[in-house]
Formats: C-alpha cells, structure tokens, sequence
C-alpha cells in the first residue's frame, strides 16, 4: 500500500434536521491516518467528530470531497461494498456497547465472522479465544443483560477484532464506565495500538485523549489542531475486498433461521399473540375442508349406491290418456339400443303393508328381476324373485330394512313369513340391504319390492309403468347412448313424450354443489390466515422499529442489504411456519373431535399443504415490507435511534 491508510480531502457533511434547518456537520475536512496510528479525535459535544467517526468507518457518505482508504476512493460505493469494507477493515467500539440484548457474548463477538462467511466452528473457537484473551472465558454464554457494562464494553472490543479489526473505531468507549473499567478499557485499547492496530478514540476528554499517540482537535466541523504523525508499528495490511461478497446462501439461510429463533423465544408473548392469527386460519382451514370432504364422500357414497351408472325414461305422455303411456313394447325398444346394459320398467305408488296388529305407509315397487344390479342393491337377506315368479305372477316380495324393523319388531324371522300388501298376501322372500336417507330426501329403505307382472295386476291394476331405469354399459359413452334411446322410442311413439334423466349428471351436479359448499367455507377460513398476516405485518413492523439499533449494530458489523432483508424474512416466515404447523395439530385435533361426535371427517394432504403454503406464503407476502424497510435503513440512522 503506497500512501496513506486513509485520506480525507475537503470532505464535508450536510445534513438537514426535521425542522427543515440546513446544518453543516463537518467543513473541508483535510487530514491522513497512516497505518498503525493510534489516533485521538477529540472536540465538545456538536463539533462534528461523531460525524467525522461515521464517515471514517463507513456508516455514513460525505456530502462532498474523497475519503480514500488504502489508497481506494470508497466515496462512490454502494451500500453492500461499504458493508464488505466495514466487514474486513474496520472494528466498532460504541459508548453504548450496542451489543445484541438476546445474543450471548459469544453470540456477539461472532456476529462480524457470520457476514463473512466463516464457519460455525471457526468463529465460535475465534470468539472465545478473544473473549478469554479479554477476560471473559467464564462468560462465553451469558447475555449482555447478565455482564457489567465494563464486561460488556470488553465484549465489544473482542467483537471489534474478530475479522482481524486492522481500524479500531472507539466513538466514546470509556463514557458509560466507572473510573477503574474505563481505565481497563482504555489499556486495552493502548495495547492494540502497541500490537500495530490503527486506533482512532473519538472524545471529549483530553485526559483520554493524550493517551494516544497523535491528537487532531475539532471545532464546529473543523479541524482546529492537529499535533501530527507519530511512531507507530503498523499491522500488515492485505486489502480488503469492496466486492459485497460474504457468507455463502444456505449459511445466511442458517444463520437468519437462527437470529431469528432467539429474537422471537425472546418475546414469548408477543409471538404467541401474533401466532393466533395464523394457527386459527390454518386449522379452521384444516378442520373444515376435512370436513367438507367427509360429507362430500358420505355423499357421494349414497348417490353412487343407487347406480352411477343410471339413466331414467319418465314417462310425460301419459296426460293424453291410454296412447300416451309407455308400455313393455318401450321396454323392450330400450334394451335393444347399443351400449344398454338393461332396462327395467317400474311401476311404485303408496301402499299400505300390514302384518299382524301393526301397519305401515311404504313405497310398493314393482320391477323385474334386474332391480339389484340396476340399482346397486345387494340383499342383506334371502334371495330376490326370478324370471320365472315374475312369469308366474308369484306374490312374493323383498322388504326394505324400515320396513323389516317396524313389522317384525317382535324379533320373528322376516323370511317366509307373510305380510298384506294393499289386503294382498306376500311372501317375504328377501329383505334389501340399508341405504339409509340423503339429507332432504325419503327414507329409501320404507320399501316393499315385488315382480312387475303381479305389481301391475294384483296391486296398482294397471300396465303401463312410470318410467323405465337403464344401466348404461361404457359411461364414457352415455351421451351418445341418450341420444340413441331418445330417437329410438321417438320413432316407435312419433313424439317424444317422454325425458331422459341422466344420474350420472345428477351426481356430478350434487358432487360439484357441495365442493362449492367446501371451498365457501374454506374461503372463510382463510380470512383468518389474512388477518394472521396482517398481524404479522403488523408486528413485525414494530418488531423493526424497536430493533433499529440491532439492524445498525449488524451494518456496522458488515451486513449487507439482503443480510438484512433475509433476517427479517425469516423471522416473519419462522413465525407463520409455527402458526402453521401448530394449526395443522390443532385442526386434525379439531376433526378427531368431530370424528368422535360421528360427523364424517377426511384428511388430505393437499387440503393440510394447502393451509401451510398459504400460511408461509402469508408470512413471505406480509413479511417483505417491513423487512425491507428494515434493509434499506441507513447505518448511522439506525444505530442513532433509541
């Protein structure tokens, strides 16, 4: 390095206060430090040496004139260029310690090797080297609210030369101190000059002020004395590299995560309050799409038993008398068409079934033998009637569980027995499995089944059926299959009176209202996830304003803009992160409850990584602001501010 270590040439500094007064800090600032000079900056309060200290360590930019270090204009460097310079070259020691409150002093010390990129093991085994080196090996874990404010100060130093400290800037170090701590301090300063440091002690008092090797006296932004250069033992200077590069991705990411655990555990209320928000949207999330698809699936379970694959002709002729009625000739035109599986013609109405003392109001069916496997419907007892009872007219009938319950509920056996149908003996041959009733819907087990033929002569006296069910056989073919049974009985009965229902559409209608109904409620839901990330909007903003001085402690220590940024990034997405696992715990547990009440519950895993994404993505969105804020924070302002 030729020249200087650093060089000041008609620097000045203004600066404008809150009440629109223009004020001249510093005034064609002209002077040299030569490397290893142990140099005492001293002048009253508002003279401008604070200002001055600012611009020799980088916090703050002169308004005009050059500040070159090692030989290096640095007056154009943006932001992060400064923080590396700051990082490599330079040591603070504040009058205030400002030392991180929930960061141990090992913790403290390290913070300068983390924004440089040193391993975890590294640094940690350097801070107590140099905490031992100061007196402090048996402090290594306590924080600075548990050392006196000699210790603390020392703490400071130590920090000051993890990276190496080739400038030691002390603005005031012994101000805060009794007599005999500041005496220590300021011989421990003495001794880093003696080792080759460059020293610059910012102060007041000319008493500390003569204990180091050269004296620049300033006056309302001026240089007023200078006693001039002295002997010195300069350190080796290697340069430092303006380029902001620093700690690699993942170890900020690791390190972010860690500041951050320690800077939320510290405020356990605050955090918890915050939480609140976040937990109750992702678990009401949770606990309702779950919900949801639990009655969507009970739903659907009870749609699908009576025949996804169902079509139905209704029979709307019948208003123009005896020709206008669908007849068995139908029937049979329907089962001839492609892709028809079976048809079954049915004829239903109200009955009255009576055994013994006790009678019911039901539904009375009559349809041929293909009822079961039309309609999905398995038997829970007996046999079904065959082709050959439907031929034969026989009286015999399957029952509905309803209806088993009410007239054999003296417990006899249902099978073989006999009960009246419309004062019509039936044999009871089967009884249907339960189907249970859709919410709004008849109980479809009152029910009492028997062959078409004897239906139509024996109890409803007619012929002619209501309509005819048709199993479809290839459902991706069922649209082109309507169409075809729709021409074919238009053209046997030369109009069409009649419709086609298609209950695979009907499902699907049902199937899609309710997932309507679903995301209705989770969209509910996730109002509270809105108002959790408005809360952390909102806190994390206080959270930047009442850590200001933390922020400047860090830029002072060479962190760059996104070191910042990610800091408070990742506090904001550790905070939501809690929220959301602890919502996924708290709504499973919420619809382990509901389960337990009997109401139908189904987890997914795209329902409960929905909540969390959304709960991340909540603390990322409304995170950013703040922590940018936070970023774009000038040093020496954020170090100024209470």
């Amino acid at each position: 390095m030729n020249g200087p270590l650093i060089a000041l040439r008609g620097v000045r500094k203004r600066f404008t206060t809150r009440g629109g007064i223009a004020v001249e800090a510093l005034r064609c600032i002209d002077f040299d430090i030569e490397a290893g000079e142990f140099v005492a900056i001293v002048g009253a309060s508002g003279s401008g040496k604070s200002t001055l200290m600012n611009i020799l360590g980088c916090l703050d930019k002169p308004t005009e004139g050059s500040y070159r270090f090692a030989g290096d204009d640095v007056s154009g460097l943006d932001r992060d260029a400064l923080a590396a310079l700051r990082r490599e070259a330079f040591g603070f020691v504040f009058q205030q310690y400002n030392l991180i409150p929930t960061a141990t002093a090992r913790g403290n010390v390290e913070v300068p090797a983390i924004y440089a990129g040193e391993t975890a093991e590294t640094r940690a085994a350097r801070a107590a080297a140099l905490l031992a080196r100061l007196g402090l090996a048996d402090r290594l874990d306590h924080r600075p609210g548990e050392l006196s404010g000699g210790q603390q100060q020392r703490v400071s130093i130590a920090r000051a030369l993890m990276n190496g400290g080739q400038v030691i800037l002390a603005d005031e170090p012994t101000g805060a101190l009794d007599s005999q701590s500041g005496a220590e301090v300021m011989a421990l300063l003495t001794a880093l000059a003696d080792e080759g440091h460059t020293v610059i002690l910012i102060t007041h008092d000319r008493g500390l002020a003569g204990t180091a090797h050269r004296i620049v006296e300033i006056a309302d932004g001026e240089i007023v004395a200078d006693s001039g250069p002295a002997a010195r033992r300069a350190r080796p200077w290697s340069g430092a590299s303006a380029s902001g590069d620093g700690a690699g991705w993942w170890a900020d990411i690791g390190e972010a995560f860690v500041a951050a655990r320690a800077a939320l555990l510290a405020g356990p209320v605050r955090t918890t309050l915050t939480l609140l928000g976040i937990v109750i949207g992702v678990a009401s999330v949770v606990a309702l799409m779950a919900v949801g698809q639990g009655s969507k699936q009970v739903l659907l379970d009870r749609l699908n038993s009576l025949g996804v694959n169902q079509l139905y002709v209704d029979d709307l002729g019948r208003r123009r008398g005896p020709d206008g009625l669908l007849t068995m000739r139908d029937v049979e035109v329907v089962r001839r068409v492609d892709n028809v599986a079976a048809a079954m013609p049915n004829l239903r109405g109200t009955v009255t079934v009576r055994r013994g003392n006790t009678d019911l109001q039901t539904l009375g069916y009559s349809a041929t033998p293909e009822f079961p496997a039309i309609k999905n419907w398995d038997l829970s007892e007996g046999v079904f009637y065959t082709d050959i009872d439907e031929r034969r007219l026989t009286t015999v009938a399957v029952i509905g569980q309803t209806v088993r319950r009410t007239l054999f509920a003296d417990g006899a056996d249902a099978i073989g027995a006999y009960i009246l149908v419309d004062n019509v003996p039936f044999r009871v041959i089967g009884v249907l499995s339960a189907k249970g009733a859709m919410s709004g819907d008849t109980d479809n087990d009152n029910m009492v089944v028997f062959p078409f033929g004897t239906g139509s002569y024996r109890v409803f006296g007619r012929p002619y059926p209501n309509g005819v069910y048709v199993a479809v056989g290839d459902l991706d073919r069922i649209d082109d299959t309507i169409a075809d049974i729709g021409a074919a009985l238009e053209a046997v009965r030369g109009v069409r009176d009649f419709t086609i229902y298609n209950g695979v559409a009907f499902i699907n209608a049902r199937a899609e209202a309710h997932d309507t109904l679903s995301l209705l409620l989770a969209a509910t839901a996730a109002i509270s996830l809105l108002v959790g990330g408005i809360g952390i909007m909102n806190v994390m903003l206080m959270t930047v304003r009442g850590r200001t001085r933390e922020i400047g402690i860090r830029m002072a220590a060479g962190a760059r803009t996104a070191d910042i940024l990610r800091q408070f990034l990742t506090e904001a997405v550790l905070l939501s992160g809690a929220g959301g696992i602890l919502g996924l715990v708290i709504g499973h547990l919420a619809g382990a409850g509901a389960t337990y009440l009997g109401m139908p519950v189904i987890f997914t895993l795209h329902a409960a990584g929905a909540a969390f994404a959304c709960a991340l993505a909540a603390g990322l969105v409304f995170g950013y602001a703040p922590a940018r804020g936070a970023a774009r924070l000038e040093p020496v302002v954020a170090l100024a501010r209470e």
